[in-house]
């Protein structure tokens, strides 16, 4: 077996405005899990699986404070740059690669518009391997 490293499929969103500030906004994907992007009051976006690894909430539903979220369902705080619960909690969402260019909110896809793991991120390795 090789090591192989994904590569980026950058796919448009949406522009930067249509992301409240200290808010969320859902994309929807078909045969896949719902994306909610944030968009930090420093106007930093991150991008995580709408879901609580607690139990499946909507954080798209929750409050955004600093690089964080706090889940509406039962209060978990998830780091949006790394997507890990806050201690004393223990678990992670799924974070996607998200980059800002000329005000285009452009998000890491793969061919099928599902997302691939980040590297070294919620405990994935940092290579893929395939056979």
């Amino acid at each position: 077996m090789s090591a192989v490293i994904p590569t980026c499929e950058w796919t448009a969103i949406c522009h930067i405005d249509e992301i409240p500030s200290l808010g969320a906004r859902i994309v929807q994907r078909m045969h896949a899990e719902d994306i909610a992007l944030f968009k930090a009051s420093d106007n930093h976006v991150f991008a995580v699986v709408d879901r609580c690894p607690h139990k499946g909430g909507p954080l798209s539903s929750g409050l955004v404070h600093g690089h964080a979220v706090t889940c509406p369902l039962h209060s978990w705080t998830i780091n949006l740059e790394n997507g890990q619960a806050h201690a004393p909690d223990e678990g992670c969402a799924r974070k996607l690669n998200v980059k800002v260019e000329d005000g285009r909110v452009y998000l890491d896809l793969d061919s099928k518009g599902k997302n691939l793991p980040i590297a070294g991120q919620c405990g994935f390795p940092s290579s893929i391997d395939r056979p």
